[in-house]
């Protein structure tokens, strides 16, 4: 009985993000095809763990699913590159590259169980409830207990886990 906890019975809290993607890019994560999603590092990191939510820009307008973030690869965007390559088919382009490789620092996301919704959140419908929802530029950490992620995100999550037989 001792006054302080190991290693394994501290648990990190889970963050839960939004991420704003092209509609090309959902589609390759949720079909399997991208494994790793690269993001510029604008002061917030993604950990192991970690929820991301994908709001899909573009004419889709929706928040389509969501991935568990698996490893998490950090550093200068040549770093990243050489790292994904040297894993193999990771699913991530040149053209993903490109994305990242001005910035001083970046990350690569394992994407890890993608769950597309079954009802995709249209934009629209989430500013009919949520006035003041606005999907972020790149990515932005959520606050668990906002009403946006109780509410919405964590219905279609359920709804879309549960079994349909």
């Amino acid at each position: 009985m001792y006054p302080y906890k190991s290693r394994e019975e501290v648990s990190r809290k889970m963050n839960t993000f939004i991420f704003s993607i092209k509609p090309v890019y959902a589609y390759r994560i949720f079909t399997g095809v991208k494994k790793f999603e690269l993001r510029r590092f604008l002061g917030l990191y993604v950990d192991e763990g970690d929820r991301v939510i994908l709001y899909v820009t573009g004419r889709v307008k929706a928040v389509m699913g969501e991935f568990t973030a698996g490893r998490v690869i950090k550093g200068h965007p040549e770093y990243i590159w050489k790292k994904l390559r040297s894993l193999g088919d990771t699913g991530v382009s040149g053209e993903d590259y490109s994305y990242i490789s001005g910035s001083k620092n970046a990350m690569a996301i394992e994407v890890v169980n993608p769950l597309m919704y079954r009802q995709p959140i249209k934009l629209v419908v989430l500013r009919r409830i949520f006035p003041d929802f606005n999907p972020p530029m790149s990515m932005r950490i959520l606050d668990p207990f906002d009403p946006v992620v109780k509410i919405v995100f964590d219905k279609a999550r359920g709804l879309s886990m549960s079994n349909t037989g």
